[in-house]
């Protein structure tokens, strides 16, 4: 199939500034682009083209960081472009304007965020997007919820499919390779013998990276031989000041174990980090949708300490490959179960090592698409369905025109046929005299044969006799049906066409 992937306008394609949603394109595309002929439009950036083909993937940029900007410009590339579906990435208010220039295209939207709440979507736009898709994928059985929570004509096309991992690049810390990249970071950081405590992600309140600062400093009174590396900026490659930011450093000042924070690290060498790590906090405070972080922590052998915050415990198997805190807004919670983990060495390596099987078995690159490929199957399958029957619809209507315009000739035939009749039936009314009726003959024949005797047969009467059949067989066979007067002895003429 023809399929256009429409990512969102925050971020370019390839991922060269980091992202989820476009790290999940750029995971799934290399297995999809071998059966679809794939274009991806994504927004533009300073550094890549306005159009470039890469590894047999198109990619096509529009103009536009606001999202009003950048729906002119998607719909305008979608009005001159021709594509069998079109997959949208989390922005279900592209959803009417692509349908508007595309209305024979199916359309599949996927959410890795909660993007139909009422501050996100006018509810009159959010029911015609529903209305407008063939299926909606979510990254987490949380946002197909709280879809369905606002919409529930939705449910019925709501299906989840959990984002996956890059196995090849995300090395477990417990093997040879793995160990190797750990060291080399651990090095250059002068943290060799330190337990490192990971979080990675943006800094901003919601994801909680001051509430795991506040933990980190109670834990270290008995645990002083760990460090701290917290990773991310105040938003993807954005390694600009922010208040949240200097709050940050405000309370990591003069802390009683390192810190490291070496802002947004480049996604190509993220893999680094993790495998220097010996355990991965993710301390979000709101809703989140599912972190992708969850599956590279896993991909690297980590015991994982999430929240009960929205999708994230969907891929926590408690205490086999990770813990959930109930209550994230408490710094002694996760005290607690750090404690725990790095009292007990065993344990953090059997949630490693369960945890890489995880990823291992559920969110490979390959399973995903392998999700993904049955429902972009389903959706050719049903434009192939629909293609036959308008081809047999088309074929039907054909064979009616036909059979109409043969009954127009036909009528048309008969018509010209009954002309010719007529005509030719003047044409021997005018040649012929007028044709006697039985009567008048048989008068002249009686009066004939007492002239010349009777039962004596006169060659004058032979004659007439041969006269009167000549006459009759003048007369072209007609559809006419003829009826004698009597008062007249004239052929009376009553057309009956079609009876």
């Amino acid at each position: 199939m023809k399929v256009l992937i429409i990512c969102t306008e925050k971020l370019p394609n390839p991922p060269i500034k980091g992202g989820a949603i476009q790290t999940y394109i750029a995971g799934a595309i290399p297995i999809l682009s071998k059966n679809h002929q794939i274009t991806i439009l994504g927004t533009n950036d300073p550094k890549l083209p306005h159009e470039e083909t890469i590894d047999g993937v198109h990619y096509v940029r529009v103009p536009g960081k606001l999202l009003e900007t950048y729906r002119k410009g998607v719909a305008t590339y979608v009005r001159e472009n021709r594509f069998d579906l079109i997959h949208i990435f989390n922005r279900p208010r592209l959803v009417s304007a692509v349908h508007d220039v595309a209305p024979n295209s199916r359309i599949i939207l996927s959410m890795h965020n909660d993007m139909f709440k009422k501050e996100k979507i006018e509810q009159e736009e959010a029911k015609k997007a529903i209305n407008c898709l063939d299926k909606i994928i979510t990254i987490s059985n949380y946002i197909g919820e709280e879809i369905v929570k606002f919409y529930p004509e939705a449910k019925s096309k709501i299906q989840t499919i959990y984002s996956g991992v890059d196995l090849k690049r995300f090395v477990p810390v417990f093997t040879e390779m793995g160990q190797k990249l750990g060291n080399s970071i651990r090095k250059e950081h002068n943290l060799e013998s330190k337990k490192i405590i990971l979080f990675a992600g943006r800094l901003s309140a919601n994801k909680g990276s001051d509430v795991l600062i506040h933990a980190i400093h109670e834990l270290a009174k008995n645990h002083p031989d760990i460090a701290l590396v917290v990773i991310g900026g105040r938003g993807f490659s954005d390694n600009r000041m922010s208040d949240y930011i200097a709050y940050l450093r405000a309370i990591t000042y003069r802390f009683p174990v390192p810190v490291i924070t070496p802002g947004f690290v480049n996604p190509g060498q993220i893999q680094n980090w993790f495998a220097a790590a010996d355990i991965f906090v993710c301390p979000s405070q709101w809703e989140e949708p599912l972190a992708r972080v969850h599956y590279e922590a896993m991909a690297a052998g980590l015991p994982i300490i999430t929240t009960a915050r929205g999708g994230n415990p969907e891929v926590i198997e408690v205490n086999k490959n990770g813990v959930i805190v109930e209550k994230p807004e408490d710094p002694m919670e996760f005290v607690k179960h750090l404690t725990k983990l790095l009292s007990n060495p065993s344990l953090c390596r059997e949630m490693g090592q369960y945890g890489r099987r995880f990823v291992e078995r559920k969110h490979s690159w390959h399973r995903v698409v392998s999700d993904i490929s049955q429902v972009w199957d389903e959706i050719r399958t049903r434009i192939e369905n629909n293609t036959a029957t308008a081809n047999i619809s088309l074929i039907n209507e054909e064979k009616q025109n036909l059979n109409e315009n043969k009954s127009e000739q036909t009528l048309q035939i008969t018509e010209e046929e009954v002309q010719g009749h007529e005509k030719k039936l003047n044409d021997s009314l005018e040649e012929s005299t007028e044709v006697e009726d039985d009567q008048t003959v048989q008068d002249k024949m009686k009066k004939d044969k007492e002239k010349n005797g009777k039962g004596k047969k006169d060659k004058g009467q032979k004659e007439k006799k041969e006269q009167y059949s000549r006459n009759k067989k003048k007369l072209p066979y007609s559809p006419f049906r003829k009826t004698r007067s009597k008062n007249l002895g004239l052929v009376k003429i009553k057309i009956n066409i079609f009876n």
